[in-house]
């Protein structure tokens, strides 16, 4: 059974990105359909994959991490207000929707990457 699933790192101090806010749609052409918002846990994972089964299908999603809000939260944020990354998208495509797919995030407040994870 197919199955979607990120977790975050925060690579300032090498530690899970615990409570940092996720939102997930679906992207159909220039259209953004809210799937679900979701928060990680203590360490930086999701509680349950964001999508399996029936839910998981052919297609473009993004996952919009709310970084910004996360640095802010921890005091790790450069300057007042506004920040370098407030928040980071991750498009991405689904072609077999019975695989797995695990998108982390590993985010500092000035850079991110990220990769297909197992």
């Amino acid at each position: 059974m197919g199955r979607l699933t990120t977790h975050v790192l925060n690579t300032v101090n090498g530690r899970p990105g615990a409570g940092m806010a996720v939102d997930l749609y679906a992207v159909e052409g220039e259209s953004h359909r809210l799937l679900k918002t979701v928060t990680t846990n203590d360490d930086g994972r999701c509680d349950a994959p964001l999508l399996e089964g029936d839910d998981l299908t052919v297609g473009t999603y993004e996952l919009v991490f709310k970084a910004g809000d996360f640095f802010r939260a921890t005091g790790e944020a450069a300057g007042k207000g506004v920040i370098f990354l407030d928040e980071v998208p991750i498009r991405f495509g689904v072609p077999d929707p019975g695989e797995h797919y695990h998108v982390p995030l590993l985010v500092t407040p000035f850079s991110y990457s990220t990769y297909r994870g197992s």
